[in-house]
């Protein structure tokens, strides 16, 4: 937050775009500390990102903080990626909890729920073209997103064309919450 401030005078926009898969497999089988280092990560670190975020915001009286969540364990399940699902669907409760405590003081607070995107993670979670093929289908767009296009989504939910938007889960997801086939 100091060095945001040194530099631009003032902090206006919060992107808390932390992310792990976590320990995977049959929820019987996860440890605890690969349920915690999950939480820790995608939820608590997002929290202690907008908690500082927030409260440099506070100072000038308007702000957006974004979240990356995603449709998995909102609008779809997969099986064995519980504590990712988890972590990341706290993010859409802190979302709202956070927008209607700080909304009133300007501040804005909202999270993406990204479909699947090409990125590192996305490979190592589907490492077959098989599997590949199985989440590009899920999609109706029959493909997967690019980091871009999440970050125009996020730019949007930043800018002044969004000053009426707060406490909401956004579906990035190339229609992935919509397709059955």
């Amino acid at each position: 937050m100091a060095l945001a401030v040194e530099r631009f005078g003032k902090l206006d926009i919060g992107f808390n775009n932390a992310g792990t898969l976590g320990e995977s497999g049959p929820s019987t089988e996860v440890s605890e500390a690969g349920w915690s280092d999950a939480i820790a990560i995608n939820l608590t670190g997002s929290f202690l990102g907008a908690k500082h975020q927030i409260a440099e915001m506070l100072k000038h009286g308007s702000g957006s903080v974004i979240f990356t969540s995603t449709f998995v364990g909102y609008s779809f399940a997969f099986p064995g990626v519980a504590a990712y699902a988890a972590s990341k669907s706290g993010l859409i409760g802190l979302t709202q909890a956070l927008a209607a405590e700080f909304g009133p003081r300007g501040i804005r607070v909202n999270a993406i729920l990204p479909g699947a995107v090409d990125t590192a993670m996305y490979r190592e979670m589907n490492d077959t073209p098989e599997a590949q093929a199985f989440i590009t289908n899920l999609h109706a767009l029959k493909r997967v997103a690019t980091a871009d296009e999440l970050a125009r989504s996020v730019l949007y939910l930043a800018s002044d064309d969004a000053t009426f938007i707060t406490g909401t889960a956004s579906l990035v997801d190339g229609g992935a919450s919509i397709t059955r086939s």
